[in-house]
């Protein structure tokens, strides 16, 4: 059952932000006022149309009374019952508290781990499964950093996603991502494991991280390039310490102001993954959600190619899907991974 005090304050809430705006008398705070409104609207919209299969289940019954309408009422309430049963599981979900960050762009940091030459290949196609999926999703996927080796694998890479509910998707795909098949440069057809590291880190906001400039430490360098004309000629890589930390950050773009803009923002991005951390690991050190915990040394996911199938160790999910799994297919293990952590808070909420 839907607490109705609940119910009402939100419907006060949003009552109120429509009229606040509908005055035109806003000024500077228009912004945050549509931002909570927008927010607000279809969370309003679910809780509407469960009031309104209360009234009409109320009056059903009332029905019941009415020999003229006694059969008329007891035809119509089973539905009325099962929808109002859906109904209210959409208005338990829209209720959850959401994560702040969840509307945010995200950058997406993948590194090679365990495997050599492999995992530096298996790193790169983790990352073309993004693109693809960022491009299905209409969201725009710009590359900030990136390192290849001879074989094109990749060292390291650092993307930012722009789109509608970017973090909110992506936030399950944090941890040790594990491949099984038989290596390009294998010529004996051995299968072999190796693995790497995917961090989803919800974008920083200025109001966020204040740095210091104390605490910074600014070096500029000689870009490293693949060679031929990608050579980079000019000092213009730059490389962040932040001394506190320890944390560094390299840009190596052509531009060496754009360089220390990506580098900043990256910085302030990890500083404020750091502090969210920091804040989780304390409401929750009572417990640890088996999704999202944000843990990337947990091996959550492994992509077994002679067999076909992809296993999310989370959920104990497993798709015999993996070609279209690796081009960017990902609603499937999203959604469930979603509805998986909702159905976590709905626990802990004792809905």
């Amino acid at each position: 059952m839907i607490a109705p005090d609940k119910i009402a304050q939100l419907i006060d809430r949003f009552q109120f932000l429509e009229a606040k705006m509908a005055d035109g008398n806003a000024g500077n705070e228009i912004a945050a006022l549509g931002k909570e409104y927008a927010e607000l609207r279809p969370v309003v919209e679910t809780v509407t149309a469960y009031k309104d299969l209360v009234t009409q289940i109320a009056d059903a019954e009332a029905m019941l009374a009415d020999p003229e309408m006694k059969e008329l009422a007891e035809a119509e309430l089973p539905d009325l019952k099962a929808a109002l049963e859906a109904s209210e599981h959409e208005v338990q979900l829209a209720l959850l508290p959401k994560d702040a960050a969840d509307r945010r762009p995200a950058l997406l940091e993948i590194r090679p781990g365990t495997g050599g030459d492999e995992a530096g290949l298996f790193a790169a196609d983790l990352l073309r499964m993004y693109q693809r999926y960022s491009e299905a999703q209409g969201w725009r996927f710009e590359i900030l950093e990136e390192s290849l080796s001879e074989l094109g694998g990749v060292k390291e890479v650092v993307a930012r996603i722009v789109g509608e509910g970017v973090f909110a998707k992506l936030k399950y795909e944090s941890g040790v991502h594990r491949v099984q098949r038989v290596p390009e440069t294998e010529s004996g057809g051995r299968i072999h494991t190796s693995a790497a590291t995917v961090a989803v880190l919800p974008e920083a906001e200025d109001v966020d991280i204040e740095i210091n400039a104390n605490d910074l430490r600014i070096d500029t360098m000689r870009a490293s390039g693949s060679g031929g004309q990608h050579v980079n000629t000019t000092d213009s890589a730059v490389r962040i310490l932040h001394i506190p930390t320890g944390m560094i950050v390299v840009s190596s773009e052509k531009s060496q102001h754009r360089n220390r803009e990506i580098a900043m923002q990256v910085l302030k991005t990890r500083l404020f993954d750091l502090e969210r951390q920091r804040v989780d690991n304390e409401r929750s050190a009572d417990r640890k959600s088996q999704v999202g915990s944000g843990d990337r040394s947990e091996r959550i996911r492994t992509y077994n190619f002679p067999q076909g199938r992809m296993t999310d160790h989370r959920i104990n999910l497993t798709l015999y899907s993996l070609g279209q799994v690796m081009q960017g297919d990902l609603d499937e293990v999203i959604n469930a991974l979603q509805a998986d952590a909702q159905a976590t808070l709905l626990a802990e909420m004792g809905a």
